[in-house]
């Protein structure tokens, strides 16, 4: 009689985690439904501020409802909605010793509505000469924040022309500086005297994530963050009469693992800690989801960040294969690798440390906090001829890649879950 009881206890215990394999619970088909609808057409490329990405936001909201995940505490609803602000150049006008300078030549980098000054003030007269990169040295001149004439080489005009297209086009910042304001002019040597006087139009927009949770049911205040962002770039400029910039990969195919993540620990219910689902906004433009996300909670309650950011394609590791952003950082990659054992899937370090890859992806600011937040990703950023065209799209996709790196993560993630493993913090960056 004892003996049929501890068969019958095996025989539970091997159902129990028959059960619990990925492949029961996450089916191939329902990646590709996910992944095809948000990198459809009728999304428009998911650009921030456009019509598209607010139907792709619906559509998450609705998986999200649909699964049964908890709106995240404190935000009505799974959208967390905050703004931002786009600044677009107005008018412009400079004086440089007398002459006035055609429109095409001259720009200005600041926050404010309008300003006016003139040499009188003692402003500064800085250079990029043609010896000198344009970038470098301009980063380095806006970073001072100041009111300053620059004259620029016309060594540089292809590189002007571009940043001047571009303050016409807007950029977004999250808060106004209100003492900054740079004049950029094309082509003038001298500027014992100048007057300047520009506009601004300066807007206030939305941007929203969409987050769910999963309580923990004996540490519900340490946090595991899974995330993707699901914006991209939108509407571009037509390749052979295709103007959508659809980010198949880039990135349907991680938000398409948030997803079914979500799904697939929903249906197991019995995770320890705190899940934490969220789909970022505006990382093509900043990164300012994810910014905003992070201000919004204690880093020190979370516990590891699997932040999953393009696994269309196969590795150049080969198949079941991935790697990790910032692996040596922390032992996130070895825990995750030892909860793979018995399988064929690995976790290698990232292949492309020139790419700086670790803080170019929305993980950058809560590891910059110090927690062991990394991103998981299969693409050969190197080659891969698709990123950021419109060519990104559901065909070019191997989606039984995404599918094998899913479950890969469900498993690999499963004793951080229960609570067993916690991640080594990741050494703080200095303010």
């Amino acid at each position: 009689m004892k003996n049929l009881y501890l068969a019958l206890v095996a025989l539970l215990l091997l159902s129990s985690c028959a059960v619990q394999k990925p492949e029961k619970l996450i089916k191939e088909a329902d990646v590709a439904r996910l992944i095809k609808t948000l990198s459809s057409d009728e999304m428009e490329g998911r650009a921030s501020f456009t019509p598209g990405i607010d139907k792709a936001a619906k559509f998450i909201e609705n998986e999200f409802r649909e699964i049964g995940l908890q709106p995240v505490e404190v935000h009505m609803g799974y959208r967390q909605e905050f703004s931002v602000k786009r600044i677009k150049a107005g008018q412009i006008e400079a004086v440089l010793n007398g002459k006035s300078i055609e429109a095409q030549n001259v720009f200005a980098v600041s926050d404010l509505p309008s300003f006016e000054f003139n040499n009188n003030a003692g402003n500064t007269v800085y250079r990029i000469a043609a010896s000198e990169q344009f970038i470098p040295r301009y980063r380095e001149i806006i970073a001072m924040k100041t009111q300053a004439i620059v004259l620029v080489d016309n060594q540089h005009a292809t590189a002007f022309k571009r940043f001047k297209d571009n303050s016409s086009r807007g950029r977004v910042v999250e808060n106004v500086n209100e003492s900054g304001a740079i004049v950029f002019v094309l082509g003038e040597t001298d500027a014992s005297s100048f007057n300047v006087k520009a506009s601004n139009v300066i807007e206030e927009l939305p941007l929203f994530n969409v987050a769910g949770m999963i309580p923990g049911k004996s540490k519900p205040k340490e946090i595991v963050l899974i995330s993707a962002h699901y914006d991209h770039l939108g509407i571009v400029k037509a390749v052979d009469g295709d103007a959508i910039a659809n980010g198949a990969d880039d990135d349907a195919s991680g938000t398409t693992a948030v997803i079914s993540l979500a799904r697939y620990y929903k249906k197991l219910n019995n995770n320890e800690r705190s899940l934490v689902f969220v789909a970022f906004t505006a990382e093509e433009i900043g990164g300012y989801g994810a910014r905003y996300f992070s201000s919004q909670l204690n880093p020190d309650d979370v516990v590891a960040m699997f932040n999953i950011e393009m696994i269309g394609k196969e590795s150049k590791f080969g198949k079941n294969a991935a790697f990790i952003t910032g692996y040596d950082k922390s032992d996130f990659g070895e825990i995750l690798q030892k909860n793979l054992v018995g399988t064929d899937f690995k976790f290698h370090p990232d292949p492309y440390p020139k790419q700086n890859l670790f803080y170019r992806s929305d993980n950058a600011t809560l590891a910059a906090l110090g927690v062991p937040a990394h991103t998981i990703s299969t693409d050969q950023i190197d080659t891969d001829p698709y990123y950021h065209t419109v060519n990104d799209e559901f065909e070019t996709l191997d989606v039984n890649n995404i599918w094998s790196t899913i479950k890969a993560i469900a498993l690999s993630a499963r004793s951080i879950i229960s609570g067993t493993d916690t991640p080594k913090r990741i050494p703080k960056l200095k303010q």
